[in-house]
């Protein structure tokens, strides 16, 4: 029989304690102990801090059978009100990861307040079509980054890509910042797209293979919420060039910032484990595994890993996405990403400033700011209750809220309009009952 510590303890609920009592043979209770309530301790090692979830304590009662308590200590720090850090090894790494998020949000919005003033500078004031085309030729570069990124990756690894990648954000940032010409500010604008695109792919990579299992959701918000703050920021930089005509070359240089942050930090970043196993470095990715998730994760995570990699190397294509299991999947998650572009988020987000000014609003470098930050108030309550409600709900729930919300702003444009319309043309609406 194996031996036990034993607490007598007269309370009805157990406790655990850090004292260790003498051993003592279990057999039969005393009868003059039946009162008593026993917590039974084992006599093994304690788990490492980053191994898997330890075992809940057990009670011992009179009928000498060994059962366990619930709310004991656990993952996610549960007994005596711990706090679940597992998620802390490897936040640093996301974290400078996601500042690439960040600079995507920035170049979002970088352009919004400042356009007029850089369309007077560089010569095409007033001609809607090339303001259009320097806010979109960034897209169009981020398209092309973003399909050419799987080659770089694998031949890279995410850790060297994303320094690599900074390369065109720096120089695209500068080239724009220095610009005297159209020409200029496209292909800086365009070099910028690049970069970001690459990023677009690689960042939630990155973190889905460094983040632990139960918290690669988590964790993944850092990508939307870096996003969300890059916005943020341009937008609140914006807002002096409401004076400053120049004020537009600042901005652009600040964009330099991120990108030198990203080129550094991510040389203190691991490798993703996946892909040091897929270029056989085992012993690294052991090393990697064991200080993010932990030494008891790392032959069954490293085993995962490598039947994931075998499974990669498999012939596929992408007509596979149209047949089962995957042609639901692939519909659903494509329509998600398309439908949410075709929402208008992207029309808002870029030329909100010249909208908020066409309808009079004084200050719309300030308004834009706002719209900025309900963005970021969605994110971080997505952040918050996607664990607890499900992404489906969540989703449904946003879905609706977009179309109630286009519906207000469609009725409130008819009413402005009419109104507008009825000052202008007094008999025509009036007299006629609008």
């Amino acid at each position: 029989m194996r031996s036990s510590s034993v607490l007598l303890l007269p309370h009805l609920n157990p406790i655990t304690t850090s004292i260790r009592p003498r051993n003592l043979a279990l057999h039969k209770l005393s009868p003059s102990l039946k009162g008593f309530r026993v917590a039974a301790v084992e006599n093994k090692p304690s788990p490492s801090p980053l191994g898997s979830k330890s075992e809940p304590p057990k009670t011992l009662g009179a009928d000498g059978e060994v059962d366990y308590v619930e709310g004991g200590v656990g993952e996610g720090g549960g007994g005596g009100g711990g706090v679940d850090l597992g998620w802390l090894p490897a936040f640093p790494h996301a974290l400078t990861a996601s500042m690439a998020n960040f600079l995507f949000g920035y170049h979002i919005g970088v352009m919004n307040g400042p356009i007029e003033n850089i369309a007077r500078e560089l010569g095409f004031e007033g001609n809607s079509f090339l303001e259009g085309l320097v806010v979109s030729i960034f897209i169009v570069g981020a398209f092309i980054g973003s399909i050419s990124s799987a080659s770089l990756i694998d031949k890279f690894g995410c850790k060297r890509t994303l320094q690599i990648d900074t390369i065109p954000l720096i120089l695209g940032a500068l080239i724009s910042a220095q610009a005297h010409s159209l020409d200029e500010m496209l292909w800086g604008r365009f070099l910028a797209g690049l970069g970001i695109g690459v990023n677009t792919v690689l960042v939630p990579l990155y973190i889905s293979e460094v983040a632990p299992t139960k918290y690669r959701g988590s964790l993944g918000t850092l990508c939307q919420i870096g996003t969300c703050l890059g916005i943020i920021a341009s937008l609140a930089l914006g807002i002096p060039s409401e004076s400053d005509p120049h004020w537009w070359r600042t901005m652009l240089y600040t964009a330099c910032v991120p990108g030198l942050i990203i080129m550094l930090g991510m040389q203190f970043a691991v490798e993703s484990p996946r892909w040091l196993c897929k270029v056989g470095r085992l012993d690294d990715a052991r090393k990697v595994v064991g200080r993010l998730w932990g030494m008891s994760e790392v032959e069954k995570s490293i085993e995962e890993i490598k039947s994931v990699v075998e499974n990669d190397g498999a012939e596929s294509s992408w007509l596979d996405l149209l047949e089962e299991p995957h042609k639901r999947v692939a519909f659903i998650g494509g329509s998600l990403f398309l439908l949410q572009q075709f929402a208008g988020i992207n029309g808002v987000l870029y030329f909100s400033s010249l909208t908020f000014q066409d309808v009079g609003i004084s200050s719309s470098a300030l308004a834009s700011l706002f719209v900025g930050i309900t963005n970021l108030g969605g994110a971080l309550v997505a952040s918050y209750l996607m664990d607890k409600q499900g992404r489906k709900k969540l989703l449904i729930g946003s879905y609706l809220g977009m179309v109630y919300f286009h519906i207000c702003l469609r009725r409130w444009a008819s009413y402005r309009y009419y109104n507008t319309r009825a000052e202008q043309c007094p008999y025509t609406f009036k007299d006629h009952g609008f």
